[in-house]
């Protein structure tokens, strides 16, 4: 069943749109302070959007689940995104013989998070694991990543994780492209008149387009989270933060 996708079609003061961050509490933290510190001067509800995966790779993954599930900073409204890497998460869940290259994809991290230490031997298989994960996992946690929406609309503007299928209505995008897409959506213009705010796709800088900019600046590596403020005019203003 497709996720839920959120279109609205009344804009907030702003939106801030955080990329990938992967675990990396600190700077999430850190950036979402410089965000309300840039918003003091604004009127009227602003919106913190993070664009999906919130884990793994870093090291709290467990942290950020309950950071952003938790309340927004005071005068934000705050929405999550579904990524590819909640996903992979979620299918190792359901089937983790089909799904152990989550494992290598960051997943061991995130078990780490949870206090799950993968060399500890009865662990190196692959059900012992789940079982052992879905013990650990606050039911919370599991819940908040199931209902993650899959974009957020507003008029001629789409967040998303990876980006959308050129050509391609935005009624008819798949759930997987929307969050794993990467060529063609890197190099077309055909985006149905919307400008796509991403990450996915890891960037050294936050990359701006007439089409679309990308805010995964590769935190877990490079230490730099970063977000694109968003006003109803288009204007755009671009933060990060780094370790």
């Amino acid at each position: 069943m497709p996720r839920p996708r959120l279109a609205f079609h009344t804009w907030p003061a702003a939106v801030y749109a955080v990329g990938d961050v992967h675990g990396c509490l600190e700077q999430l933290l850190a950036l979402e302070a410089r965000i309300a510190e840039d918003s003091l001067d604004m009127e009227g509800e602003k919106w913190l959007v993070t664009l999906g995966d919130h884990i793994d790779r870093g090291p709290h993954s467990a942290e950020v689940i309950a950071h952003v599930a938790g309340p927004a900073p005071e005068g934000f409204r705050r929405f999550s995104l579904f990524g590819n890497h909640e996903s992979m998460m979620l299918d190792f869940l359901s089937n983790p013989a089909a799904h152990a290259y989550w494992l290598d994809e960051g997943g061991t991290e995130t078990l780490a998070s949870y206090g799950i230490d993968l060399d500890y031997p009865p662990l190196r298989s692959q059900e012992p694991t789940r079982q052992l994960l879905a013990d650990r996992l606050p039911p919370d946690h599991v819940r908040f990543m199931q209902d993650l929406p899959i974009y957020l609309s507003l008029p001629g503007w789409l967040f998303v994780h990876a980006g959308i299928r050129p050509g391609v209505p935005l009624a008819g995008q798949t759930d997987d492209d929307l969050i794993w897409i990467r060529a063609p959506f890197l190099t077309s213009q055909l985006t149905g008149g919307l400008r796509v705010v991403h990450g996915h796709t890891p960037v050294r800088d936050i990359t701006v387009t007439p089409h679309r900019i990308d805010v995964d600046t590769q935190c877990y590596r490079t230490g730099r989270l970063s977000a694109v403020r968003v006003t109803p005019d288009g204007e755009t203003k671009f933060l990060s933060v780094e370790r």
